[in-house]
């Protein structure tokens, strides 16, 4: 059913998500069916994961398909009937799309229409690869304004903060090269750096960032190519890091030479933190490769995201970038460069910043009101994930089915596991659901506990 000849001159991920919503729309492929796992996909279309991975996100984003998580990808049921889901449908604490009636979606229709009028010849053919001369520029003063000082040669566009991390890890990452990973981190990471066959060292994440200590005695034995972070609202637990650790990173990459990834999807808002400067505004010694992700703050559909390379890296990252995708539509380039030099890009992201804050700040005393000294609840001071943990020797896997027969969605906490050692957390994602609906969701997780600590100890644990 999935087999086709590739366009060789037409992105792989946009023509695998075209096929897989014909055969939506045509009905070969049905409500509910199950689409085939990431790496049985890619396989057998003879293509990288990330292209599926792509392909499922674009669906999931135009609603498509549906994740389960623990269990997989399914045709959703609005997009294969036509109809709008329910009022009191499934609730979805488990995905990072933000709704989009919090977006300048009229403004951004401006930005595109500004861009087509500029010129229209040039936005449909391939830029130079590392992106448009006009929108790096803008970038520059972007950063700038976060304390990021660089320059447009050390700029490159990419299409989301995802593809970033497989640009770094094809530019940088040989077989069997160690790289530092947090525990527990972002998962979409996690299978970037399995697919270069690299090894893995998990160094736990603390209140205030990375175990430093167990860090530097990692440091003394062996000596890693990388290390990956989110130092700000970290995925999954929310954490920031202290600003002792930001700096101390630093000077562990600089005296014990090696590359720092840092992942930035919404360092722009503070929320409750003492400190939400990146980890590259603190880097003098060029040790941070710095990848930023408009995600969270404008339309996840845009796939737009940036990376800052130290000098050094710079020709095989661009080399790398070209192999991924050719280049970042300039459309959508362009189209951001219209809205953030010709629109009030500032009191955009105030405006996100209340949002965000608003919803984040109810979620955090609601969730700590209706669950505190029931779950474990990993402290954090801002972002759109809570982290949290059932008693030990419960299942988060188990929770997780147990819960969407409840008709709430939730991610189980493994697989942000290298190692599939810690499977009593779970995560809750804010992006979506509106207060009332998250409050309604939290009621329903707390009505639930006993029934399901309950069931699981009379079926052995195994829901």
């Amino acid at each position: 059913m999935y087999k086709f000849e590739f366009d060789k001159n037409g992105k792989k991920y946009i023509q695998v998500y075209n096929v897989i919503k014909n055969l939506i729309l045509e009905g070969s492929l049905v409500r509910d069916e199950k689409l085939p796992p990431i790496r049985k996909l890619a396989d057998l279309l003879g293509i990288n994961s990330v292209t599926v991975v792509k392909a499922y996100e674009l669906l999931e984003n135009e609603g498509y398909l549906i994740k389960r998580p623990g269990s997989g990808c399914y045709v959703s049921k609005m997009k294969s009937t036509g109809s709008v889901p329910e009022k009191n449908g499934l609730y979805r604490l488990d995905t990072g799309n933000p709704s989009a009636d919090i977006f300048p979606i009229d403004d951004f229709k401006k930005a595109v229409n500004m861009a087509l009028d500029d010129d229209l010849a040039s936005l449909f053919n391939y830029d130079d690869g590392n992106g448009i001369y006009e929108l790096k520029q803008v970038m520059v003063y972007y950063l700038a304004k976060h304390r990021i000082e660089t320059s447009i040669d050390n700029i490159i566009i990419t299409s989301g903060g995802q593809q970033g991390i497989d640009i770094i890890s094809k530019s940088l990452l040989s077989y069997s090269d160690l790289v530092f990973i947090e525990e527990p981190t972002y998962s979409g990471a996690i299978e970037v750096l399995k697919m270069r066959n690299t090894k893995l060292v998990s160094i736990p994440i603390l209140e205030d960032g990375i175990d430093i200590g167990l860090l530097k005695m990692k440091l003394e034995k062996i000596r890693p190519k990388l290390l990956y972070v989110m130092p700000n609202f970290h995925n999954p637990t929310g954490i920031s890091y202290s600003e002792y650790k930001k700096k101390k990173l630093i000077e562990l990459a600089e005296e014990y030479n090696f590359y720092i990834l840092e992942d930035d999807f919404i360092s722009d808002f503070k929320f409750m933190s003492e400190n939400n400067r990146t980890l590259k505004s603190y880097d003098s010694h060029n040790r941070v490769i710095y990848i930023k992700s408009f995600s969270k703050i404008l339309m996840p559909g845009l796939r737009m995201g940036i990376m800052v390379v130290p000098t050094e890296l710079v020709e095989r990252t661009i080399l790398s970038k070209h192999s991924s995708d050719i280049s970042t539509s300039p459309l959508i380039q362009k189209s951001l460069y219209y809205y953030m030099s010709k629109f009030d890009w500032d009191k955009h992201t105030l405006d996100m910043e209340k949002i965000y804050t608003d919803k984040f700040l109810e979620t955090y005393k609601y969730i700590n009101k209706k669950l505190g000294g029931r779950l474990t609840i990993i402290k954090n001071k801002g972002g759109i994930n809570f982290f949290l943990g059932l008693n030990r020797g419960f299942s988060s896997r188990n929770f997780v089915n147990f819960m969407y027969n409840k008709k709430v969605a939730l991610q189980p906490g493994y697989i942000y596991y290298d190692l599939d050692i810690e499977d009593r957390f779970f995560r809750i994602n804010i992006s979506r659901e509106s207060v009332d609906r998250i409050k309604e969701a939290v009621d329903i997780i707390s009505d639930s506990l006993d029934e399901f600590y309950t069931l699981s100890r009379i079926e052995g644990k195994s829901l």
